[in-house]
């Protein structure tokens, strides 16, 4: 898959790439009712499993009530222990990844992680949800240990990658819509459980105090990671020359020739890549970067590794 837009035949095919992607350390439970991640509670759990007779030792705030009094003997509800992980995808849609120079745009990429990560969350017997945003709007899919909620994500991630067009770039993407981030973040707050797993897969254009502080408060109770999305001309301008670029709205002439101006556009970009690097460290939040000129899968198995390897390690 390549190009300026991905759509959900694309994405749902990635479903193949996935199987191979190790992408939590923890061994897959014998139990086909069971997820993997133990619960960061204590006690009863929050997961009816049945109503049994009453067995000395029990807890007497789980006698049911009604079914006691049906049988005339006591009997008890038992809870079976949350295992299933909440797995967050919070996926960047805005117009400032809807730019590509060599085999996707930013967005394509983004939205290839995310079914990577969807569909390899699923595989793990976890939940999966996510928040597509942009500038304007905000989707939101709960945690769900099934099919039809991460098909529901990659519609969502479908439609709004689908949704971008040149005519429709804000006249100015660093100060009319700015914040969406943050916003998505503070969303991800309110209904994110302690124990969550949140991927944020973006190219943080829109990376300021705000959503530091967001990102800060979710790690406390969360394990996060952070995605950059990157094109490789961002790093480094075209070939000495002179180049006609426009954004679908406005066209500019720039030229590269010049051996300070290049200096400077590499390291503006260095600088933004090493202060994002130096945040995240600072709060304990992996930060992994993919590259729009490589196989998205390619490179999230490189930083994941191989199911296959760990299981032939294994055994």
């Amino acid at each position: 898959m390549s190009g300026a837009y991905s759509d959900l035949k694309e994405l749902v095919g990635l479903r193949f790439k996935a199987r191979d992607l190790a992408l939590f350390k923890h061994n897959r439970s014998r139990s086909l009712l069971a997820g993997t991640g133990i619960s960061p509670f204590k006690g009863r759990g929050v997961d009816f499993e049945e109503v049994r007779a009453y067995q000395h030792g029990d807890d007497i705030r789980s006698i049911d009530w009604r079914v006691t009094a049906r049988r005339s003997k006591p009997h008890t509800k038992v809870f079976r222990e949350e295992r299933e992980r909440p797995v967050l995808i919070l996926l960047d849609q805005s117009h400032s990844l809807f730019f590509g120079s060599r085999l996707n745009f930013k967005s394509v990429t983004a939205a290839e992680a995310c079914s990577l990560l969807a569909w390899a969350t699923l595989n793990h017997g976890d939940r999966i949800g996510g928040v597509v945003f942009n500038e304007e709007s905000l989707s939101e899919i709960r945690p769900k240990r099934s099919k039809q909620t991460l098909m529901h994500l990659l519609k969502q991630a479908s439609e709004h990658n689908q949704s971008l067009r040149a005519k429709s770039i804000p006249a100015s993407l660093s100060s009319a819509s700015g914040g969406y981030l943050a916003k998505a973040l503070r969303h991800a707050r309110r209904v994110s459980h302690p124990g969550s797993h949140i991927f944020v897969i973006s190219d943080f254009a829109q990376h300021n105090e705000e959503a530091l502080r967001h990102f800060s408060r979710l790690s406390r109770h969360c394990e996060m990671m952070a995605v950059h999305i990157s094109d490789p001309m961002e790093a480094e301008l075209p070939r000495p020359g002179r180049y006609d670029i426009t954004n679908g709205v406005h066209r500019q002439t720039i030229e590269t020739r010049a051996g300070k101006v290049r200096q400077n556009y590499r390291q503006q970009y260095e600088q933004h890549t090493s202060n994002l690097k130096e945040q995240f460290s600072s709060l304990k939040i992996p930060f992994i970067q993919l590259q729009t000129d490589l196989d998205t899968s390619a490179q999230l198995l490189e930083h994941f590794g191989s199911a296959r390897s760990r299981q032939g390690a294994r055994g």
